[in-house]
């Protein structure tokens, strides 16, 4: 059991929480995620590690309410426990000194940015951030970002904070009038294909986090598989970050809007059965 020691509602959809895991708050790096599952009957699901702190065993979680169980996730109290974290997973970002670095972070993907962006500012790199989301509200980590950041450029789609625009703007305005050695991108796939699409013209070194469906996250199970470079892959053992350039994007949406109408069914019948209990 893993229990719940700190939560923050970071908006209406975006939920921290901070959890008891000692031996994967000593071993986790940058790009790992855990799997974890809430109940024994429960979904599996990947979230990425933002944060931890060895001395006191716990690493830290951010998650977007999307479905029944992020919506169950969300719905814990400081306290309660998670029967199942599994972790670390997946293979760390490569971090190394490589000259200047663009963290490209889209919605939820700030939490991926996150611990990326830090190590890679640790290891000597000039940090350019560029944060992106609809909307004011829908933005989160900006103050962390722009603390681990040389530079942070926050766009909202809807104009309602900072520059009014896609990520891709500014990025494409960096490429053209700096010295980029490598871009990683983090978020929405239809973001991550247009990053890789730009950053192919400038022949930038590219990373993307992948997120694909995930179940055992050993390799085993087959789900999570991406085609990368036209040979498959799977983003929990070989991945969660791949060569932007080699990702085939138009696959990977495909896989996932695989499940999405029992996905939403199975989300509508919680609710329903929620708001009969409560009633």
């Amino acid at each position: 059991m893993f229990e719940v020691v700190q939560k923050e509602i970071l908006n209406p959809q975006i939920v921290k929480l901070r959890i008891v895991a000692p031996v994967i708050a000593e071993k986790r790096k940058p790009g790992q995620f855990v799997i974890l599952r809430i109940y024994e009957k429960g979904e599996r699901i990947p979230l990425t590690i933002v944060d931890s702190d060895p001395s006191d065993g716990t690493i830290t979680l951010i998650f977007q309410v999307v479905g029944k169980t992020t919506h169950m996730l969300s719905e814990l109290r400081e306290g309660d426990n998670i029967l199942d974290v599994v972790g670390p997973l997946g293979r760390p970002t490569e971090i190394e000194l490589v000259g200047t670095v663009v963290v490209v972070g889209g919605g939820i993907g700030a939490a991926v940015a996150y611990p990326i962006a830090r190590g890679m500012k640790h290891a000597g790199n000039k940090v350019i951030t560029i944060l992106g989301a609809r909307s004011r509200d829908l933005l989160v980590l900006e103050e962390e970002l722009a603390s681990v950041s040389n530079e942070i450029i926050v766009m909202t789609d809807d104009g309602s904070y900072k520059r009014h625009g896609m990520v891709t703007e500014p990025l494409r305005e960096l490429l053209e009038h700096g010295n980029i050695d490598e871009v990683l991108a983090i978020g929405p796939v239809p973001m991550m294909r247009a990053v890789s699409e730009i950053t192919k013209e400038h022949n930038v070194r590219t990373q993307v986090s992948l997120n694909p469906i995930m179940v055992d996250g050993t390799g085993m199970c087959g789900a999570c598989r991406v085609n990368i470079a036209g040979r498959i892959k799977f983003a929990c053992v070989d991945g969660p970050e791949f060569d932007a350039h080699l990702v085939d994007f138009s696959d990977l949406q495909m896989r996932l809007t695989a499940y999405r109408e029992e996905e939403r069914e199975s989300y509508e019948k919680y609710l329903a059965r929620r708001g009969r209990n409560s009633s």
